[in-house]
């Protein structure tokens, strides 16, 4: 399979990580500093620093702390708009399937 530079969710945690810590740095914060800003414990922040493992919450709270909130709102974009049936697609009522019940 041809991979185009795509990074897997994994890589791309680690990055994340490594622009919170560089961006922690650049503020000479201490993980500590970080961490209490955030309102996060110390040890989630250095889970995250270490692994790129972190909740979408703590993650949140960590951009908010460093001013970088709106970094986030820039994930998953709204498509844009270009024809009357890309409307349609996002109107269109979605029904869903019928549970199963016991017998069926």
């Amino acid at each position: 399979m041809l991979r185009l530079n795509l990074q897997t969710p994994r890589e791309i945690q680690v990055i994340l990580s490594q622009r919170v810590k560089r961006l922690r740095l650049i503020n000479e914060w201490t993980q500590v500093e970080l961490a209490e800003r955030a309102g996060i414990t110390l040890a989630s922040l250095k889970r995250f620093e270490s692994t790129g493992k972190i909740s979408l919450d703590r993650l949140s709270q960590i951009a908010l702390a460093l001013g970088r909130l709106n970094d986030l709102m820039q994930l998953f974009q709204e498509p844009e708009i270009k024809r009357l049936s890309d409307i349609k697609k996002l109107t269109k009522n979605r029904q869903r399937g019928k549970r199963k019940t016991p017998g069926d």
